[in-house]
């Protein structure tokens, strides 16, 4: 998708994006003002953050194996880590609402597909060192970089496996009961998205959470999406234009939000 296509679909997001005052599902709306629109920091942020700081001095080049849609800013074979860190990472305000999400809904354990360097993960793992974080990144470069970046930081709670998501997964689900929270970050795809998602989704539960990044990232992202919305497993969504989140509690109305992030 073009810069100038996604410039247009983000001014119409603004638009037609609500706020606390146009949603009428309690859930949602504590939901909205507790988690999503909270701006207290909290300690771990600078911690992560360091870490995103020397990414973007880092000059060092790995060798890229993408196995998704690859990247809209540089498709090289080889890439220096700066230049990853600068337009692969999600922003410092993306990563602190997957570690408020989490804060918030106490997940045993998370999934996340698409390590990448490793900052997304950290802020899911810094929510609670209890909660086990397996995260899945297809490129061994980039996954050696992430490990790195683990170990610096210390957690003890993250587990990575170097694979794609197509072996992982089905692996994965073969062995697990149910599904606490997923993050698909990687392979930016309709296909891949849904076949994701349809795997994923027959170990939904009811306290379970999806969250889904770069929604809006092609066309194709777009379709994707909406097919998730319509499923019938999938109750209340919220879009925040970059990231969408899908919940899938019976309790709730089948009902889809656009608010402002």
């Amino acid at each position: 998708m073009s810069k100038l296509k996604q410039a247009l679909d983000y001014a119409k997001y603004r638009l037609k994006s609500g706020n606390e005052h146009s949603i009428h599902s309690p859930f949602v709306f504590e939901l909205y003002n507790d988690v999503i629109a909270d701006t207290n920091p909290f300690y771990v942020y600078e911690d992560i953050e360091s870490i995103r700081a020397k990414l973007l001095l880092t000059d060092m080049e790995i060798a890229i194996e993408d196995y998704g849609a690859g990247s809209s800013i540089n498709s090289a074979g080889k890439r220096k880590i700066k230049d990853i860190a600068k337009h692969t990472l999600k922003s410092p305000k993306y990563g602190q609402l997957l570690f408020r999400l989490v804060n918030r809904f106490k997940p045993k354990t998370i999934v996340e597909l698409g390590t990448s360097l490793g900052l997304s993960t950290m802020y899911l793992a810094a929510a609670n060192k209890s909660t086990e974080v397996i995260t899945v990144e297809g490129c061994k470069n980039t996954a050696k970089v992430a490990q790195v970046n683990f170990d610096k930081i210390g957690f003890k709670n993250i587990s990575l496996h170097q694979a794609t998501f197509d072996d992982f997964l089905p692996a994965y689900l073969s062995k697990t009961e149910t599904l606490d929270f997923v993050f698909f970050d990687g392979n930016h795809t309709k296909e891949a998205t849904l076949n994701y998602f349809n795997w994923c989704v027959e170990k939904a539960n009811e306290q379970t959470v999806f969250v889904f990044d770069d929604i809006y990232w092609s066309e194709g992202m777009t379709v994707a999406w909406e097919q998730i919305k319509k499923h019938q497993k999938v109750t209340t969504t919220i879009d925040l234009h970059f990231v969408g989140i899908a919940f899938f509690n019976t309790h709730l109305s089948k009902e889809d939000f656009l608010l402002k992030f």
